[in-house]
């Protein structure tokens, strides 16, 4: 029921925007273009606070997801799909804010700890939190998914099914990732020893990339995620808009060749084979982001001189057909040194902005920066260093939203529910226990909520064409 609080509150918000839209207007500008960043601020904080006051908190008891921030209803949940550098959901623009939680499948798959799963996406939801990066997949481990090849435990894959349906009732997508670079849950050090023990000649963690068996036990793992038909929803996994996207693995190199071709070979092929399979679906590379060999202007930008020699490169890898857009991580913490210091800021602000620069001038799609934190253990660390740190992801990437550029969302590295303290390796938030943390992030989400609208002024926006006075004036999604 609309009380006449809120309609004062719509009106009094419809009469400054407008007035503000006018200003704007006689100064020849062009609206949320970037050109009067002081005046988008006041814009965006007056709706901001005009309609969210009430949740820039943590609060259990709201679930608003999707639905509150202004995007879409249950009959509307549609697959996310991409319009040159941006992701759009039914037409209209989707920015993302979200998170990783990798080890979701692993609790649900026991009864005792599955609630937690529902706590952490109630409790994301709660702060307009949209997307969530977890792992599909865990080779040969403590509780395999895949205990060996094309060989699946069907309790742990119902755990995956019960994710992906759970992230529906709150609106929360899902990234998908299907292997790992790194030991943790297999990876691709399991798919090679799988090859040992099949009589294979593989020594190193990089074979997984060139050898044939190899990679079919992988592209076998991949037709298995992607065919299955989830045992709670009754649908395909291909064929389900809850699903954001597919990562290819996460944080892919390959050392043993600093040229980047073995691993380049691999995305090629792999990203075909995806969308082969399921051309509805986005497709990402799971890339740190790293500069190599194809773009010698650029590899200053790296962290340290290593980063040249783990076999990625950012462009170059990004533009494979079938890669529909680019993934960063951002570690200032772990690539240029642990102790704190404003340098980790400066590098986070560079680093982003490198990357939605080449996104929207050489590769034409959005960006995700799909992993950045900092870590409690580091010298020096303190909870207003976190805050600056998301304060600047966040900025960066609103700048390019209002500029209808590249920076498409961030994931931020990880969100824990109360109760699971012993999976952290640093970097865990839990909201309940970080309310100046929970504020950021619900005043991130409530931003990018107006750009997530579904009001016509977006698409004109999008358009870079200045919107009729009206539209900002009497529209009720306002």
């Amino acid at each position: 029921m609309i009380t006449m609080d809120t309609l004062m509150k719509k009106n009094l918000l419809h009469i400054i925007f407008g007035i503000m839209i006018v200003i704007q207007m006689s100064s020849s500008s062009t609206i949320f273009a970037g050109a009067t960043g002081d005046l988008e601020e006041q814009v965006m904080d007056t709706m901001v606070e005009a309609g969210t006051e009430n949740h820039l908190a943590y609060d259990h008891s709201r679930s608003y997801g999707i639905n509150e921030l202004g995007s879409m209803e249950d009959d509307a949940w549609q697959m996310v799909g991409k319009k040159g550098n941006q992701f759009v959901v039914n037409d209209q623009p989707f920015y993302l804010n979200g998170f990783n939680t990798y080890w979701l499948m692993v609790f649900a798959a026991d009864q005792s700890t599955r609630v937690k799963v529902t706590d952490l996406f109630k409790q994301a939801s709660s702060v307009g939190l949209t997307v969530c990066r977890t792992w599909a997949f865990n080779d040969g481990q403590w509780r395999a998914l895949q205990k060996s090849p094309s060989v699946y435990d069907e309790e742990v894959f119902k755990a995956l099914d019960f994710v992906v349906s759970e992230a529906k009732k709150y609106k929360i997508r899902l990234i998908l990732s299907l292997t790992n670079n790194w030991d943790a849950y297999g990876g691709k050090a399991q798919y090679v020893k799988w090859g040992k023990a099949a009589g294979l000649n593989v020594t190193s963690g990089d074979d997984f990339f060139s050898d044939q068996t190899l990679r079919s036990y992988y592209k076998a793992h991949v037709k298995t995620v992607l065919n299955r038909v989830n045992t709670l929803t009754n649908i395909t996994y291909k064929d389900d808009p809850t699903i954001f996207a597919w990562e290819l693995m996460n944080e892919p190199r390959c050392t043993s060749d600093p040229t980047g071709n073995k691993l380049q070979s691999w995305i090629q092929e792999m990203a075909v084979y995806v969308k082969s399979m399921d051309p509805k679906h986005l497709v990402e590379i799971g890339s740190e982001g790293f500069y190599g060999p194809s773009t010698p202007g650029r590899v200053q930008l790296n962290p340290n001189t290593y980063a040249q020699q783990v076999g990625t490169d950012f462009i170059r890898n990004h533009q494979v057909l079938g890669v529909d857009f680019a993934s960063v991580h951002i570690y200032a913490d772990s690539w240029i040194s642990q102790s704190i210091s404003d340098a980790h800021l400066q590098f986070t602000k560079s680093w982003m902005d490198a990357h939605i620069e080449d996104a929207e001038k050489d590769l034409g799609m959005p960006v995700v920066f799909a992993e950045f934190g900092v870590s409690s253990r580091d010298p020096g660390y303190n909870l207003s260093f976190r805050n600056t740190l998301l304060n600047t992801v966040y900025k960066t990437q609103l700048d390019s939203t209002k500029k209808g550029g590249s920076g498409a969302g961030s994931l931020l590295w990880q969100l824990f529910p109360e109760g699971t303290e012993n999976m952290d390796d640093g970097y865990a938030i839990v909201l309940s226990k970080s309310p100046s943390t929970s504020h950021i992030i619900s005043l991130h989400s409530s931003r990018l909520g107006i750009f997530n609208s579904r009001c016509s002024w977006k698409c004109n926006w999008g358009c870079k064409k200045k919107p009729a006075l009206e539209t900002f004036l009497y529209h009720d999604d306002l």
